[in-house]
């Protein structure tokens, strides 16, 4: 476990795991694991797309600004990397089941172009990013809002938690692919090193994402979306 902590490269601890980090049996998992949320995203989506031109619109926008802010790498301790995910608010405007596809395409292009992330560790980061982080920032939004909470404060925790949601399912890979006889020490380690950074990117993730979320309430096509 000191290896990996010590002695990885730096996209190794980046959130997105690197080309090659995860041991074939667990890279197969976690692929097993997320396709059937992209199977069923992509049903959803050809019939949404049917239905409504404007979800095409905003399906490309929460792409671009999902690639964006995820491309955004932050340089934390040991070797490591923090960045925002940029999927919450994709979530709370379209739903989570959307989010799939658009985080499996951010990832995929990053991964080609920016060598962020890996074709092998696909499933694994598409699960934590693109599958937990959305559907956190949707749950958590619709429970504040049916709490009657102020709608500002509802987006904030709903992106800021679904960015800590990602990071902690990325901790839980790997510490489940490297655990060294005490899985809950190994987790608790790869959290350890991507807290420091990642807390307050949260954060200021949540912050941008209520700034972007007002100025889409203002458009008229905002107004179609179910929100």
């Amino acid at each position: 476990m000191i290896r990996y902590l010590l002695g990885a490269g730096q996209f190794s601890y980046a959130m997105h795991i690197s080309e090659g980090f995860l041991p074939k049996i667990w890279a197969f998992i976690w692929f097993l694991a997320f396709m059937p949320f992209l199977v069923l995203s992509i049903r959803k989506l050809t019939v949404k797309f049917k239905d409504d031109q404007t979800h095409k619109l905003f399906f490309a926008l929460m792409a671009a600004f999902a690639f964006t802010l995820s491309a955004l790498k932050i340089q934390s301790i040991v070797g490591s990397s923090s960045h925002p995910t940029g999927m919450g608010l994709g979530a709370i405007l379209l739903g989570p089941m959307s989010m799939v596809v658009v985080g499996t395409i951010v990832l995929i292009l990053q991964a080609l172009l920016i060598a962020h992330g890996g074709i092998t560790t696909l499933g694994a980061n598409a699960f934590s990013m693109a599958v937990v982080g959305p559907f956190v920032s949707f749950g958590v939004f619709h429970l504040l809002k049916k709490m009657n909470v102020n709608k500002k404060f509802s987006v904030f925790f709903a992106a800021t938690l679904g960015s800590l949601s990602t990071y902690f399912v990325t901790s839980l890979q790997l510490g489940l692919a490297f655990a060294d006889g005490n899985l809950l020490l190994s987790v608790s380690k790869f959290l350890g090193v991507f807290m420091f950074t990642q807390v307050p990117i949260s954060i200021a993730e949540g912050v941008l994402t209520v700034v972007v979320y007002n100025l889409l309430s203002q458009t008229d096509q905002f107004q179609t979306l179910v929100v």
